[in-house]
């Protein structure tokens, strides 16, 4: 198995519903960490498993320099309701110097500030299409013109 699809962690949603994680998308810090094919992704699993660092996501980081082991910060996060959609969106994230990065398929977005549940919870996990480097350059991650992700209510 490997990466296939984007999905937002099932748990983080409750989480956020059940008001046992304090997400709060205006001042957070929501972060992006890049990933390798060696890892499967899962929607379902525990929340203790989205984590940065834990579960699928204690291996397999794809880092050099520019983009740091831990992911880079997302900016400009927007967060809102219209038409029956809530979207969560942030400017496309890219790294600030030089990095040669080599097989990235994939990002865990997780919020960098939240301490229960679980530190450094996952949000969502999206798929880059396939392999993805750069060579002593800049790595963008270009966000669907839909967001992040998007809840159709």
């Amino acid at each position: 198995m490997a990466w296939s699809n984007s999905k937002i962690f099932s748990a983080s949603l409750t989480d956020s519903l059940n008001n046992t994680a304090a997400l709060d998308a205006n001042s957070d810090t929501l972060m992006a960490a890049l990933f390798d094919n060696t890892i499967t992704p899962s929607q379902t699993v525990a929340s203790a498993s989205t984590a940065y660092g834990a579960g699928v996501w204690a291996s397999g980081e794809v880092s050099n320099g520019g983009w740091a082991a831990g992911g880079v910060a997302l900016s400009g996060v927007a967060s809102g309701f219209s038409s029956n959609v809530y979207t969560l969106d942030a400017t496309d994230t890219a790294n600030g110097s030089a990095a040669t990065l080599t097989d990235a398929y994939g990002t865990l977005v997780y919020d960098g500030t939240i301490a229960s549940p679980v530190a450094d919870q996952g949000l969502c996990y999206n798929y880059l299409g396939g392999a993805n480097s750069v060579t002593a350059g800049t790595f963008t991650i270009v966000w669907h013109a839909s967001g992040i992700y998007a809840l159709t209510l």
